[in-house]
């Protein structure tokens, strides 16, 4: 049976935990909060440290010395990050949803998640080129399926 249907998310270790993230890169888009109506809204600026051919942080490990506002994802505040999509494993886990049919820990790989439009693959511009971020509000990232 696979880990992540086996094991609460406090019962995982360090491994499977990292594992569960599929890397669609959708938690390093800048977002917006309408402070009237606290509407999240999602952008296509991203973090600088996204590349954006994969969703991949080229410096993950370090992160946190770049870009100290980084929010890291653990069994504590998953919670609490009601900003990360509906598509993103720890939110599903913790809600009781199963992986989706695209996952990289289902199918193997990043391609299906990619041909699935579930990542931030060729969507985003680095946040350092934005001058109004109102103006890259996007929809794609609230795109779910199975």
């Amino acid at each position: 049976m696979s880990f992540w249907k086996s094991k609460t998310l406090a019962e995982m270790d360090t491994q499977e935990w990292e594992s569960l993230c599929d890397g669609c890169g959708k938690c390093c888009l800048n977002k917006l909060i309408d402070d009237e109506t606290e509407d999240l809204y999602y952008t296509n600026a991203a973090c600088k440290l996204l590349d954006p051919s994969d969703g991949h942080c080229v410096h993950y490990v370090q992160r946190f010395n770049f870009v100290p506002s980084c929010t890291q994802v653990t069994v504590d505040n998953v919670a609490e990050l009601t900003w990360l999509p509906d598509s993103c494993a720890y939110r599903r886990l913790h809600l009781g949803r199963e992986l989706p049919s695209w996952h990289p820990l289902i199918t193997g790989s990043k391609e299906a998640m990619h041909k699935a439009g579930m990542s931030i693959q060729n969507k985003v511009t680095c946040e350092t080129k934005v001058k109004y971020i109102e103006d890259h509000i996007v929809l794609w990232p609230l795109k779910d399926i199975e």
